[in-house]
């Protein structure tokens, strides 16, 4: 089961999670918490790891429409939108989908809110796509 939606840019890794960031803001998002995988392998194993970021974005208007809804929504959120090198080098900026996520919930009313944060992190994913280019047309 396909449960991120993501695009694969050439670019400097830290170019990308700064234009992911700019592009979640401008789509009402808020970046609640950055995590850094990388530094905190290293850190806490003594362990080697690629660059990847755990974004973990809230859009206020459509989390607190979510929880209205379903009080319990709160333990699949923030979102997450990750950021990593893949093998080849190349940036992938990957977002949980948010249809399969909320899905699990069977509640028919968080259906028009997933549908909405999909269309916005489909929005994000496009920008970004738009500042780097597709690594598949490098």
């Amino acid at each position: 089961m396909e449960y991120t939606i993501q695009t694969t840019v050439t670019g400097e890794f830290d170019d990308v999670v700064d234009a992911t960031n700019g592009a979640l803001k401008d789509e009402g998002f808020g970046v609640l918490c950055d995590i850094d995988i990388q530094a905190t392998l290293k850190e806490k194993l003594g362990e080697e790891f690629r660059q990847y970021r755990i974004l973990g974005a809230c859009n206020p208007p459509l989390a607190y429409e979510g929880l209205s809804a379903e009080t319990e929504l709160g333990t699949l959120l923030p979102c997450n939108v990750i950021v990593y090198e893949n093998d080849d080098g190349d940036i992938v900026v990957s977002a949980v989908d948010p249809e399969q996520l909320v899905g699990i919930a069977d509640n028919d009313a968080l259906d028009s809110i997933a549908t909405e944060v999909n269309e916005r992190f489909d929005r994000v994913l496009a920008a970004v796509t738009d500042e780097f280019g597709s690594a598949s047309e490098a």
